[in-house]
């Protein structure tokens, strides 16, 4: 949440426009644009997710990003850009707007529930919000298409970190010692067989360890190993018994190889889930300004995305935008590599003037 300089330009661009009411600063550095229209209608809150990375681009593109170790991986600077371009679009044809429109550009996604935050400041009132919309590029669909599914769409993501204590020695003579490495090693595996024993095969749900950082050098067997990690599911059953499963192969692992340990859980975001009404909406919009070809119905994906605590409020959709043009775009996000066919710009305009314009 430290785009200053990104909010600062929005908020210059959004002041060329006459809104009816502009609010910055918002969870420090959201902003809330209000657009009254001439016609009668809900009020539509329309969401731009606005920070970054903690990753140095490795593009070598004339928009490759300034400043080393930030960057705009997952896509967060075309979400800025289509918006700001549907709000000039659509403040010039305010009279044709029905009900009212809220311009939300909101940081913090990556990590920080950002989303949440701007409720917290009021996001979703002055005025009450009715409805909300959202997109996300997306370099696992083609450009030119958005994709669209009913019900949850995003998985939940929890954080877990995990130190196991054991008793260093040489490694040489292992018996001397209490191996935290072996330990973890064990926990890894014996880890995916909640996923694979436990929950049941209809229900997606996703253990990764995206740490595990122990010792110092190659003969020594270190006091401690530190893991850290992510739970994804979309069931709430099955999210909610996940630290208790995690700590049930630990307690039975610490009694195994006499190893002690901490761990911690943190919950994180809820999975986003689409009204089925809403979402009708997208699907109108999108035949209309795309093409019905270009209407998709899309797999669930895994990603976890902040706009879900807002969806828990308020009836809401939550689209992807194809931005795949060629082995170039369809880099993974998160990836220093990553990048998009522009082409997926113009769809995503498209849309949100289309949804802003219908009421």
């Amino acid at each position: 949440m430290v785009e200053y300089e990104t909010s600062a330009y929005i908020e210059r661009e959004l002041r060329k426009l006459n809104l009816d009411d502009l609010r910055t600063g918002v969870a420090k550095t959201g902003i809330l644009g209000t657009l009254k229209g001439g016609k009668p209608g809900p009020v539509t809150l329309l969401r731009a997710d606005i920070d970054a990375l903690p990753i140095t681009e490795l593009n070598d593109v004339p928009y490759k990003s300034a400043r080393d170790g930030v960057m705009h991986a997952c896509g967060h600077d075309a979400h800025i850009a289509i918006l700001l371009s549907a709000a000039r679009e659509l403040a010039a044809r305010r009279d044709d707007v029905p009900g009212t429109l809220v311009l939300c550009f909101q940081p913090g996604e990556e990590g920080y529930a950002g989303n949440r935050q701007m409720i917290e400041a009021g996001a979703l009132e002055n005025p009450h919000v009715d409805r909300t919309f959202a997109l996300h590029m997306a370099s696992v669909l083609d450009v030119g298409k958005i994709g669209v599914r009913d019900g949850a769409f995003f998985a939940s993501a929890d954080e877990w970190k995990l130190m196991i204590y054991g008793k260093g020695g040489h490694g040489a003579m292992p018996d001397r010692a209490i191996d935290p490495i072996a330990a973890g090693a064990y926990f890894i595996t014996m880890l995916q067989t909640i996923v694979s024993r436990e929950v049941a095969p209809k229900d997606p749900a996703v253990f990764t360890v995206g740490k595990f950082r122990a010792g110092t050098t190659f003969n020594v067997i270190p006091d401690e190993a530190e893991m850290e990690g992510t739970a994804r599911a979309f069931d709430a059953q099955v999210r909610d018994a996940m630290p208790a499963r995690m700590e049930r192969i630990l307690e039975g692992l610490a009694r195994a190889m006499r190893i002690e340990y901490r761990l911690e859980f943190r919950r994180g975001y809820p999975p986003t889930v689409n009204d089925s009404a809403i979402n009708d909406i997208v699907r109108e919009v999108g035949r209309k300004v795309l093409g019905g070809d270009n209407v998709v119905e899309h797999d669930i994906i895994m990603w976890a995305e902040d706009m879900a605590f807002m969806q828990e409020q308020r009836p809401g959709a939550y689209f992807v935008v194809g931005s795949k043009g060629g082995d170039a775009t369809a880099v993974a996000h998160h990836n220093a590599r990553f990048d998009i066919d522009e082409r997926a710009l113009d769809v995503g305009f498209r849309m949100m003037v289309g949804l802003g314009l219908r009421g």
